[in-house]
């Protein structure tokens, strides 16, 4: 829909005016409260509940605890979701954290946040979920011992190079590709759930018994354990990506996070139940792939079928990762902070097409340098540390600018506890067990700031850059979408 829209230039406003910009992207209001459930829901069921339980157990040390901080997650989920819902009743721009950023804090901090999104956490949050569907497509071919990471992660690769094929040829095979493979993931879940009940009126609770011994206490670990948890959970601020698209926004917003969070926190905690009812602790620590250990023990001979569903629930996962990465690369390159050619679309399929290659490559090199973890370790502490930025603007709105006009208000102690979270989510790991990802980030984002002076803020730009650009869509068949589609 992106494609579908119509870009014109408005004249200049007034600061205060939040909602407004230099340039805006008119997009068709269709996103009613069905499909934005649809959306939180469906991006949120991804990967993370089919390969984090492990580490979220690892790091808390026992079954219990470790179902505290899966709940835990959906609520500080839900707390951050409400904050956003906010945001986007005063800011009624799609672009989430960037736009909401460069609305309050101005050019410098959104363009950091680009900068980062559109090399790093984008791309580390596809390669992290396209690692966990090789690590199931794979699966049933090593029965009884680990996948070998050569062919995990050249399955990985092949599945970022079919979606990109599929996402530049044609917008609605991508989105049909996103609606067949949500009903298999959401078919997974309720297998998994019903099993688990099984066993549970069968007597199946040893798991459960002094479920609290040796429960972790360290800052570190814990914040660890929770970036584990709220991976399973990343997606529940992506309504607010296409903030343009909905059918009164001021009203689904708020109502379909209401709707969608609490729906998956319960599926998510029941998936839990299930695995440690089906598996011991120490089982489930050594599971490469748990869904898989769950059905060998479960399904016996069926067992094939949830590495299958897994395997299509993750595909459609990372299908609309990549559906919707593109969305801030272009709207940074339509403010001046990313080249001109990611803005661009191609002239006859209208996808934006160099944005989604761009994505691929930097996803490539995410899956040859990093494994799982690592790779959701980075995301997470990049994504919470805006996170924690966007949610300190809202609280600047709130105090500072009380008579905006907004439809909806979030209490003020919810915006609070949720950048007490951030805080601590960015701190503990460094604090307690800096991890060498982590320490990366450092130096990338000084990098930024080097860019950032004399590319976008004196607009110094090589001389050959427009050549460049100019070849490029030559090739690529691209040009700026300044036209009405429609």
């Amino acid at each position: 829909s992106i494609m579908t829209g119509r870009k014109t230039m408005d004249p200049p406003h007034s600061p205060a005016n939040l909602s407004e910009g230099k340039e805006k992207l008119r997009l068709k209001q269709e996103v009613g409260l069905i499909s934005g459930v649809s959306l939180i829901a469906g991006t949120m069921i991804g990967s993370g509940i089919f390969m984090s339980p492990e580490w979220v157990l690892h790091h808390m040390g026992n079954p219990a605890s470790s179902l505290l901080i899966w709940a835990a997650c959906g609520l500080l989920a839900m707390f951050g979701a409400l904050s956003y819902a906010e945001l986007g009743t005063i800011i009624k721009e799609s672009g989430g954290e960037y736009i909401y950023i460069l609305r309050i804090f101005g050019s410098f901090p959104a363009f950091l946040f680009a900068y980062t999104s559109v090399i790093l956490v984008r791309p580390a949050g596809l390669a992290a979920v396209c690692l966990s569907f090789a690590e199931y497509a794979v699966a049933p071919f090593y029965p009884g011992c680990s996948s070998p990471q050569v062919t995990v992660k050249c399955t990985a690769a092949a599945c970022i190079l079919l979606l990109t094929i599929i996402n530049c040829l044609n917008v609605r095979l991508a989105t049909s590709v996103m609606n067949v493979f949500t009903a298999a993931k959401l078919l997974a879940l309720l297998a998994i759930v019903v099993g688990g009940l099984v066993l549970l009126a069968k007597g199946q609770t040893q798991s459960f018994q002094n479920g609290f011994q040796g429960t972790t206490v360290g800052i570190g670990a814990v914040g660890v354990a929770f970036y584990q948890g709220l991976w399973s959970y990343d997606g529940w601020n992506n309504l607010n990506y296409v903030t343009e698209e909905l059918k009164k926004p001021e009203v689904t917003l708020p109502r379909a996070v209401m709707i969608a969070i609490p729906l998956v926190t319960c599926l998510y905690l029941l998936v839990n139940v299930s695995y440690l009812a089906a598996m011991s602790p120490s089982e489930l620590l050594s599971s490469g792939a748990v869904a898989v250990t769950w059905g060998d023990k479960v399904l016996g001979s069926w067992a094939w079928l949830i590495s299958l569903s897994v395997a299509l629930s993750t595909f459609g996962s990372s299908n609309g990762t990549f559906f919707s990465g593109g969305r801030v690369c272009y709207i940074a390159a339509r403010e001046g902070h990313m080249p001109e050619i990611l803005s661009m679309a191609h002239v006859r399929r209208l996808t934006p097409s160099p944005a989604l290659m761009f994505t691929s490559g930097m996803s490539l090199i995410m899956i040859v340098s990093g494994n799982f973890t690592s790779i959701v370790n980075l995301f997470s502490f990049i994504a919470w540390f805006f996170y924690g930025m966007t949610i300190s603007g809202l609280l600047y709105l709130k105090i500072k600018k009380p008579e905006l006009p907004r439809s909806y208000k979030v209490p003020i102690f919810i915006p609070i506890i949720v950048l007490m979270a951030a805080v601590y989510l960015v701190l503990a790991p460094i604090i307690d067990q800096p991890q060498i990802e982590i320490l990366y980030i450092i130096p990338f984002l000084f990098s930024g700031v080097v860019l950032y002076f004399p590319l976008v803020r004196f607009k110094c730009h090589p001389r050959c850059l427009k050549s460049v650009t100019l070849h490029l869509q030559l090739f690529l068949e691209v040009a700026p979408t300044t036209r009405d589609a429609n």
